[in-house]
């Protein structure tokens, strides 16, 4: 488990920040699947290896690890991301040298929002308690890729205060400074 500090434990209407537990997984998964069967209805492939059964980030293994965050309401998963404190070997090949053990950098992946909260601001509100709702130790910068040719997506991550840093293999790469806590 790694070190870190909710500041902002409610966001957006009193949607709960916490970290995922094993219990959650089923929660997890569904809203997953649920976002990878909408992707694919808006024509994207994106995440579409889930439909599959195909769970490259190994969803169930992250929850154990504590890399997982689910924003509640209720007890339904209405939104989730994980962020891990150590590259993964995608972030590894994505970001180059940049990507390292005492890199600064938390590694933001697979933000989802159950269907029925979309059009809430529940995205933006999430992206903005990454960089300042929640400090790990250590960490000052969150990092996150897209494909590049998602207009949509690369202009919601730059709204939300991300910088867009290049383009590798077809993604885009983007960073935020965290907002230190007091």
């Amino acid at each position: 488990m790694h070190s870190f500090r909710i500041s902002s434990e409610y966001i957006n209407d009193g949607f709960q920040a916490v970290q995922a537990k094993p219990e959650d997984t089923e929660g997890v998964m569904s809203l997953l699947l649920e976002t990878a069967e909408w992707l694919q209805s808006q024509g994207s492939s994106q995440w579409s290896a889930l439909l599959e059964g195909e769970d490259s980030h190994d969803t169930a293994g992250a929850i154990r690890r504590g890399d997982v965050f689910v924003f509640k309401k209720g007890e339904d998963v209405a939104g989730m991301i994980i962020l891990m404190v150590q590259p993964s070997p995608w972030d590894i090949q994505l970001w180059g040298s940049k990507a390292h053990a005492e890199d600064g950098a938390v590694y933001l992946h697979r933000l989802a929002i159950r269907r029925k909260y979309a059009q809430s601001g529940l995205g933006g509100s999430i992206l903005q308690w990454a960089s300042s709702g929640i400090q790990f130790e250590g960490k000052h910068t969150v990092r996150l890729d897209c494909g590049a040719n998602n207009t949509t997506l690369n202009a919601f991550y730059a709204r939300n205060g991300y910088t867009f840093l290049g383009e590798t293999d077809g993604y885009s790469t983007y960073e935020k400074l965290v907002e230190l806590l007091g």
